[in-house]
């Protein structure tokens, strides 16, 4: 079940090029990109930004990717179009837009850039996309 966060309603009234379902779904995707990667946030008292949970731009693009292949299948690049989302250079505004209202962190090093045509939508999310079936048990 889905939660409501006004935080994040707050950020589509600022900037209404994307859905709230987008900044929903980019929060959801770091967390799998997280774990996916090993790097889940400490279970600690503190909101303290561990360089040990950090995830470059392309690496949370290719989570992104799997999680809404994963979620939606074929229908990934419908859903991104209906949320406003055309192409990667999207995610890192969505991602800078977090990073503004304190609802995601990032280093020095961490740019806009990261994210420009880092891959086709519609190359990554209809053309190769592929069924896997999983071995019977």
């Amino acid at each position: 079940m889905s939660m409501y966060y006004p935080q994040l309603a707050e950020i589509v009234k600022r900037d209404p090029r994307y859905s709230y379902e987008a900044y929903q779904f980019v929060q959801e995707a770091l967390e799998f990109t997280q774990r996916r990667l090993g790097r889940q946030r400490r279970p600690d008292k503190t909101d303290e930004v561990h360089p040990e949970n950090h995830v470059r731009g392309w690496e949370l693009l290719d989570g992104i990717r799997e999680l809404a292949l994963r979620e939606f299948g074929l229908m990934a690049r419908t859903v991104f179009r209906m949320w406003g989302i055309q192409k990667t250079d999207d995610f890192g505004e969505i991602v800078f837009n977090l990073v503004e209202s304190n609802l995601m962190s990032k280093t020095d090093d961490d740019d806009r850039k990261d994210f420009q045509n880092v891959y086709d939508l519609d190359e990554a999310l209809v053309r190769n996309y592929r069924i896997r079936l999983d071995e019977a048990e």
